[in-house]
């Protein structure tokens, strides 16, 4: 959570027309508003017109509005006014600002929200003034409307994905606070790469010399490029785009006016962020006390992550996914039968909710006489493990040997979403804070498996698995599910 602070200039009382873009960053967010201006009003044009098309057939353009007007309106106009209008109701409703646009599920939200209101607004007026616009149009209208704005947007996100990993669309970031937080700052933002912000330098207290000073985060050093007093220069020696001001001793709210007042001259953005690290914006509410921005952090969701719905869910899920999945599982059951000796199903022993033992499934993947590939896999020079075989290469990459965990979700052993089994000796390593996992139900996947997709660290895979119990909700499971079905269908791994 941050707070984006900025000054509105103004010329003689009067606020001052939109300036120029004075930095990369504004020119590129200012480049993709109007790039999604122009795709946001031929997706609500196409989707209208098909609207049309399939309440009125052919002869759309010559139907006319029941209305008591003085002149007679066709519904080509009216389609023309709504796609208008929901353009003007999404620049309103801010579903281009550069704050939400690019990244998060925010810029979805507010176009959602803008789109209900819209037609909240034509019922309502449609009632007082007594124009009868056809329901079946308006109940077409609206969802494939939605529909094609949001597909627009994902297309366009992996667009500024693309040219994010060709260097450009990129903030150029300043991390300002103290060594400790600093650190834990540029790490979050390391963790969030499809944020855009590309963190390339550190102002921090001053101890001593400044000149050749890094902060190692995650492998990477990042250069102290001057103390938390400095920071102004620093932007103007960098062409840094944005500040992020996190917990400093040194600066106090007077400094901070400061800064914002110059950083806006520089056409610079600053961020003043608590510091929180990986807590949900659903626990977090603000509030202004005594002119200062507070947040109210709700506690964990650990009971919320244990509920009757949640186990609901995953029984009605997993009973749903064994019924369309039941023709592949046999044959899968029957290639992994055929193609080498052994039984169809392996299971290990896995550690469950609070610390219960439980045998998990799997399809075999290896061969059952491994020990006779020991020799192979130690004195071999192939990167390929030998105990595996041929076909369970193949159900490994697409995690299909995963799916007889449904039936451990059926027992009640595990979760649809939640962090993954451990065996009995790394959970006799955990400490108080990494025990938190056990609080809830293992999962067949989870926020680690999509997040962390690049063999994440130790303290990585805690971090986020302890962010998912914390910060559990339908809607996280309902996301993870998605985007775990798309990382199957693309063949990257799960683990």
């Amino acid at each position: 959570m941050s707070y984006h602070i900025s000054t509105g200039r103004t010329l003689r009382g009067n606020r001052m027309p939109k300036p120029e873009p004075r930095s990369d960053r504004e020119r590129w967010q200012a480049d993709y508003a109007r790039r999604l201006f122009i795709s946001d009003l031929l997706v609500l044009g196409l989707c209208i017109a098909i609207a049309q098309f399939i309440r009125f057939g052919s002869t759309g353009t010559a139907s006319p509005l029941a209305a008591q007007l003085p002149l007679e309106v066709r519904y080509t106009m009216v389609s023309t006014v709504l796609a208008l209008a929901w353009s003007a109701t999404l620049t309103l409703s801010g579903t281009r600002s550069p704050r939400v646009i690019g990244s998060g599920a925010e810029e979805y939200r507010r176009v959602v929200v803008a789109s209900l209101r819209l037609f909240g607004g034509i019922a309502i007026v449609s009632l007082l003034l007594r124009i009868d616009i056809a329901r079946g149009y308006l109940a077409i209208a609206l969802p494939l409307g939605m529909i094609g704005l949001m597909a627009e947007r994902r297309l366009w996100r992996r667009w500024v994905a693309t040219r994010r990993a060709h260097g450009g669309y990129r903030t150029a970031l300043l991390v300002v606070g103290s060594p400790a937080a600093a650190r834990a700052m540029v790490a979050a933002f390391s963790h969030d790469r499809d944020s855009g912000y590309q963190v390339i330098g550190v102002c921090t207290r001053d101890e001593g010399s400044l000149a050749d000073r890094f902060l190692e985060v995650g492998g990477r050093e990042i250069p102290v490029v001057a103390s938390d007093h400095g920071v102004i220069d620093a932007v103007r020696r960098t062409g840094a785009d944005t500040v992020a001001v996190t917990a400093t001793d040194n600066l106090g709210p007077a400094d901070f006016r400061r800064m914002a007042w110059e950083l806006d001259e520089l056409g610079a953005e600053l961020i003043v962020t608590p510091g929180l690290v990986d807590i949900a914006g659903t626990r977090l509410t603000h509030r202004v006390v005594a002119d200062m921005p507070m947040l109210h952090v709700e506690k964990p969701q650990y009971d919320s992550a244990k509920s009757i719905r949640k186990d609901v869910f995953d029984v009605c899920f997993a009973l749903i996914a064994l019924l369309a999945i039941a023709p592949a599982l046999a044959l899968l059951a029957l290639t992994v039968k055929l193609t080498s000796p052994g039984p169809v199903l392996y299971s290990s022993e896995r550690i469950g909710r609070d610390g219960h033992p439980f045998r998990m499934l799997k399809f075999r993947s290896m061969y059952a006489d491994t020990d006779t590939h020991l020799t192979a896999l130690v004195e071999g020079d192939s990167p390929a493990d030998p105990r595996i075989t041929p076909v369970g290469k193949l159900i490994r990459k697409y995690s299909l040997d995963e799916l007889p965990q449904f039936l451990n979700v059926l027992r009640g052993d595990m979760s649809i979403v939640g962090p993954r089994p451990r065996i009995q000796r790394e959970v006799d390593t955990y400490d108080g804070v990494t025990r938190r996992r056990l609080l809830v139900k293992p999962g067949i996947t989870g926020l680690r498996q999509i997040r962390g997709r690049t063999t994440p660290t130790p303290d990585d895979a805690t971090r986020l698995d302890l962010s998912y119990v914390e910060n559990w909700s339908m809607v996280l499971d309902l996301l993870l599910i998605a985007k775990t079905i798309g990382t199957v269908t693309r063949g990257e791994p799960t683990r």
